[in-house]
């Protein structure tokens, strides 16, 4: 589990990390991808400070300048990356808040996986509004990464 897992956070980085550096070339990013980038990493932190109980620092929508996606993107990869690492049991149960005040729990699997499908699902829209914008994205289908 925990292979599958560190792969799947590696692929998650390296495609945001290629949007990233995609956004910060073409010096001006719309405000749908700085809405849904931020929408990726603000998710991604929330995640992992509900696994390991810190506090949240960020909102679900709460958008960040361009400038500041890869510090982000690196402090969620390398949380993301010692929990799995640390984790001796992945069907355990984590209790946690969401947004809107309501109580559940999941399995530690899910939620990881999670993280990066919700990453994956609005990538997918910000590749979108890219071609939509006459701009050729970076391919980032996982099958390529493995190549």
């Amino acid at each position: 589990m925990k292979g599958f897992l560190h792969q799947h956070f590696d692929y998650n980085f390296y495609c945001n990390k290629k949007l990233i550096e995609q956004c910060m070339a073409m010096g001006n990013t719309s405000e749908k991808c700085i809405k849904l980038f931020s929408h990726i990493l603000n998710a991604h932190h929330i995640w992992n400070h509900r696994i390991v109980g810190k506090p949240i620092d960020f909102s679900v929508w709460q958008e960040h300048k361009v400038e500041s996606w890869e510090d982000i993107h690196y402090d969620n990869q390398r949380t993301s990356f010692e929990i799995i690492t640390n984790a001796d049991d992945f069907t355990k149960r984590i209790d946690y808040e969401n947004s809107e005040g309501r109580t559940f729990a999941n399995e530690l699997k899910d939620i990881l996986f999670h993280i990066v499908n919700h990453s994956t699902h609005h990538r997918g829209q910000i590749l979108m509004d890219f071609r939509m914008a006459g701009i050729e994205p970076e391919p980032l289908d996982y099958i390529l990464y493995k190549r």
